[in-house]
């Protein structure tokens, strides 16, 4: 067997771990501070709209906190056709007080919904080639549950209210600006 290979008996075998001294009350062995990762941190919003490419890694290490055992995303990136036409990149334009009011607000209502710790939406602005992220959201909690359900409200209700517009750049040199047919401003 080579050293990457492992046998199935290997994860069948019971482990033992040791056990640890039960803590008698007054002993030395009792904590008597909170541990670092206990203390309680402040949570953050963090909202950004930029024309530089937007990165996973970053807005996600934003998020983390070691109070938290969930961080979950949503990541909007520029795919490469819309009915039938190539597209070639999305250009993004955004009337940036009232986004990001409106995005503040989105943080706020998840708050109220849901037990997050830390909130960060990211928006880029400008011409977003194809396969780049044009969003990308995070949010940490302590339990899955809470930050699924919170960035799946986020990118529904920030495509509904944020006025951001985006124009698709079609590879037979034309483009057309696109609304969100989520957006609550939109009539048919």
């Amino acid at each position: 067997m080579s050293s990457l290979e492992i046998s199935s008996s290997t994860f069948s075998q019971e482990m033992k771990l040791p056990s640890s001294p039960p803590l008698v009350e007054g002993s030395a062995l009792e904590p008597f501070r909170k541990d670092q990762n206990e203390i309680e941190e402040k949570p953050k919003d963090i909202i950004k709209f930029t024309p530089e490419k937007l990165s996973v890694d970053e807005v996600s290490q934003l998020v983390i906190s070691p109070l938290c055992g969930a961080v979950s995303l949503f990541v909007g990136t520029t795919r490469n056709n819309f009915e039938g036409k190539k597209v070639i990149s999305l250009e993004y334009e955004a009337y940036l007080p009232m986004a990001e009011n409106e995005i503040r607000k989105i943080c706020s209502d998840i708050r109220q919904k849901w037990p997050v710790k830390h909130i960060a939406v990211f928006h880029r602005l400008g011409l977003v080639p194809v396969s780049e992220a044009s969003v990308i959201i995070a949010v940490s909690s302590v339990h899955r549950a809470s930050s699924l359900q919170a960035v799946s409200y986020a990118i529904d209700t920030l495509k509904a209210k944020v006025p951001i517009w985006k124009k698709e750049m079609y590879e037979e040199s034309s483009s057309s600006w696109k609304r969100n047919k989520e957006c609550f401003w939109a009539t048919d």
